[in-house]
C-alpha cells in the first residue's frame, strides 16, 4: 500500500507529509482546507491529468492570492511491497519547464504511462455526479481509468490514438491536399491504437456486466452497461473506413469515426430507465455500484499492484444504511481507501481502524 506521501508546493500545501497510512485513511477539515488537494496529488501518481484534469501550470502553490510565476511542484509517494520492499514514485514539474510533466521511479526518469505498472488508482468526486448527463467524453475517460486498472498498457494505446487523431485532424484542416501516403501512415496508427483501445473497452464492459448481474438492486442501484463503438473495433475495417471517409471528413475538418466517438450507455436495471433521467441519488448509487463491481473484478483477476480508491465527500451524501454498506464492502476488499469529509460523524463505523488527519489551511496533522 501507499505508506508515505509528500506534497511540495502543491496548491495550498507548501510542504505536507503524511506517514503511516492504513487501509482506511480519512482527511477531515472545512471546505477549502486542502483535503481534495491531497487526493488530487495522489491521483497524479497515475497516467493522465488527475482527478481535476488540471493544467500543470495551475497546480503550483500560491503566495497570497497570486500564483508563483514559473514555480514548480512535486508529489512523492512510497509504496510498500511484501517482496520488493519500498518503491518510490514521484511526479511534478520544474520551475524552468512548468508545462512539462516529470516522472521518476526510484529516482530514475520514467514515462507517465509507466506509473500504471506500479499502482492502480480510481476515484469518485462530486464533479462525477454529472457523469451520466455530461458529454460522452467524460464517460470514455471514466471507462479508460477502469480499463487502466486491468491493463497498464492501455495508457500508451490511448496516447498513441490521441496523437495520431490530432495529426490527422491537422491534415484534414490544411487547405492544401494532404499527401495520401502520409494519410495512409497516420490512419494505420489510428487503426492499430484505436482497435486496442476499443477492444479493451468492450472487454471491460462485458466483464463488468457479468459482475453487476450478480449484485442485488439495493442498497446501491444496479446499473446496466452497453458499449456503443464509434466505428469498427478491428484494425483493418477501421483503417478502410478512415480511408473511404477522407472526402467527407475533410469537409467536416475532423475525424468522424473511431474510438474517440464511442459511447457508453447506462441504464438503471430495476427500472430500465436511462441513468441521465434518474434522480441524483440514484445516479450516485449507480456510480458507487460501478466502483464496487470494478473492485470485485480486480480482486477476482488476481491483481497484484497496490490499489488506491479516492472517495471525495462520498459519505456525506449517503444515508446511514448505504454508508455502512459502503464501508463494509470496502473493508472486505484489498484496496487502500482515502476519504474526505468536513466532520468525523459520518465515518463513525470505521474511525477505530482508520488513520485520521486534520487538514487546515494546507497543513495536515495526524489526529
Amino acid at each position: 500500500m501507499l505508506d508515505r506521501l509528500l506534497l511540495s508546493r502543491f496548491r495550498n500545501h507548501r510542504e505536507t507529509v503524511l506517514e503511516g497510512a492504513a487501509q482506511f485513511n480519512l482527511l477531515v477539515g472545512e471546505n477549502g482546507a486542502g483535503k481534495t488537494n491531497v487526493l488530487e496529488a495522489i491521483s497524479l501518481l497515475a497516467p493522465g491529468r488527475g482527478l481535476r484534469r488540471a493544467a500543470l501550470t495551475d497546480i503550483p502553490a500560491r503566495d497570497g492570492t497570486r500564483r508563483d510565476e514559473g514555480a514548480g511542484f512535486a508529489v512523492s509517494a512510497d509504496l510498500l511491497f511484501r517482496d520488493a520492499g519500498t518503491v518510490r514514485l514521484g511526479t511534478g514539474a520544474s520551475a524552468d519547464r512548468p508545462t512539462r510533466r516529470l516522472v521518476q521511479v526510484n529516482g530514475a526518469q520514467a514515462s507517465a504511462a509507466s506509473l500504471a505498472e506500479w499502482l492502480s488508482i480510481g476515484w469518485l468526486t462530486p464533479a462525477m455526479d454529472r457523469l451520466f448527463t455530461e458529454s460522452a467524453g467524460g464517460r470514455r475517460r471514466f471507462l479508460d481509468r477502469l480499463v487502466l486498472a486491468l491493463r497498464p498498457g492501455h495508457a500508451s494505446h490511448c496516447a498513441r490514438l490521441e496523437n495520431a487523431l490530432r495529426e490527422r485532424n491537422r491534415m484534414l484542416c490544411d487547405p492544401r491536399t494532404p499527401d495520401p501516403w502520409w494519410l495512409d501512415a497516420i490512419e494505420l496508427q489510428i487503426a492499430e491504437a484505436g482497435s486496442a483501445v476499443a477492444q479493451a473497452r468492450s472487454e471491460l464492459i462485458e466483464r463488468l456486466e457479468a459482475v453487476l448481474a450478480t449484485l442485488p438492486d439495493s442498497p446501491f442501484a444496479r446499473p446496466r452497461l452497453t458499449y456503443r463503438p464509434g466505428g469498427p473495433i478491428e484494425a483493418e475495417p477501421l483503417a478502410a473506413d478512415l480511408r473511404e471517409g477522407r472526402a467527407r471528413e475533410r469537409a467536416a475538418q475532423r475525424t468522424l469515426i473511431g474510438p474517440h466517438r464511442d459511447e457508453i450507455e447506462v441504464t438503471m436495471a430495476s427500472k430500465g430507465q436511462a441513468a441521465a433521467e434518474c434522480s441524483t441519488g440514484e445516479q450516485k448509487a449507480m456510480l458507487i455500484a460501478l466502483v464496487l463491481a470494478h473492485s470485485h473484478l480486480l480482486e477476482s483477476n488476481g491483481e497484484t499492484r497496490p490499489r488506491l480508491l479516492l472517495l471525495d465527500e462520498v459519505a456525506a451524501h449517503l444515508d446511514p444504511v448505504r454508508r455502512e454498506a459502503l464501508f463494509d464492502r470496502l473493508r472486505q476488499g484489498a484496496a487502500q481507501v482515502w476519504l474526505t469529509g468536513t466532520e468525523t460523524a459520518p465515518f463513525a463505523p470505521i474511525l477505530g481502524e482508520a488513520a485520521v488527519w486534520r487538514v487546515e489551511n494546507g497543513t495536515v496533522a495526524r489526529s
